[in-house]
């Protein structure tokens, strides 16, 4: 058993759509959350740059006392986490590309993935999309812009509407019936995408879920999990200017007892 706190980063406040999760399924856990909102977005940045940024966030988490860290991020999942894995003793978790749910369950066919640029380069979201995928069509969308529209808190504006629309409306017209969110930032978008899909039968699948349960899994293997009846903390550390939002965000998921800090 062990009280140290979970790590958790993202290139901004994309990742808090993990930390709710985890929240929700491990209530006795503390959880420090780190948002790189100064470098966002990691989309479009070369894999060195994503490299330095994290093991700069995974250091600063570990002077943290950190027992497990989570890669809440898709594009630092498939840019950093092997050099993280092979120069960190921690256990860390990144975020996997909900594709096999969605091939395994898809009734039409056709699969699309909403994700950045540099997740569709990554060998995980290339290797699971050729295991799973061979008999499936699938269609990919780089979601350009839908990260600023999270970190700028413009969710609910017209231009939010007819970006989100310019991405989802031609993989509804491929006949797809599921959509597969690869970035953290996009379950934010979630209502948006789901008014726009309409009444058309396209399932949004969130890995975030699916993100919990496998951390609870690597606790529970190595023998981390906090004491029961614990009273859990929670700090969010920022290195841009959106404490702001950061704690709209928090009070939202009724989340109390908390620190939010700029870096």
């Amino acid at each position: 058993m062990n009280n140290n706190p979970i790590g958790v980063f993202d290139s901004g406040v994309g990742g808090l759509s993990v930390f709710k999760e985890i929240t929700e399924l491990l209530p006795d856990e503390s959880v420090i959350y780190f948002a790189d909102s100064n470098n966002c977005p990691y989309g479009e940045k070369s894999q060195d740059e994503i490299i330095k940024l994290s093991k700069q966030i995974v250091e600063f988490l570990i002077s943290k006392s950190c027992k497990i860290i989570i890669v809440a991020c898709n594009t630092a999942t498939a840019l950093a986490i092997d050099y993280l894995r092979k120069n960190y003793s921690l256990h860390f978790i990144g975020m996997e590309p909900a594709i096999k749910p969605a091939a395994l369950s898809t009734k039409t066919g056709n699969i699309g993935v909403l994700a950045t640029a540099s997740t569709f380069k990554g060998n995980l979201y290339n290797t699971t999309k050729d295991k799973y995928t061979k008999a499936i069509n699938v269609y990919t969308q780089v979601g350009k812009g839908l990260v600023e529209l999270v970190e700028d808190d413009m969710i609910n504006t017209d231009y939010a509407y007819n970006l989100v629309s310019k991405y989802i409306k031609p993989l509804v017209d491929s006949n797809v019936d599921k959509i597969v969110l690869g970035c953290t930032h996009y379950p934010f978008l979630s209502e948006l995408i789901s008014n726009i899909v309409g009444n058309s039968k396209v399932e949004i699948i969130n890995p975030a879920p699916a993100i919990a349960l496998q951390t609870n899994n690597v606790l529970k293997e190595n023998k981390l999990n906090s004491y029961r009846n614990s009273y859990p903390k929670y700090e969010f550390y920022t290195t841009g200017n959106n404490v702001k939002l950061i704690n709209s965000m928090i009070e939202r998921m009724n989340i109390s007892n908390f620190i939010t800090s700029k870096v």
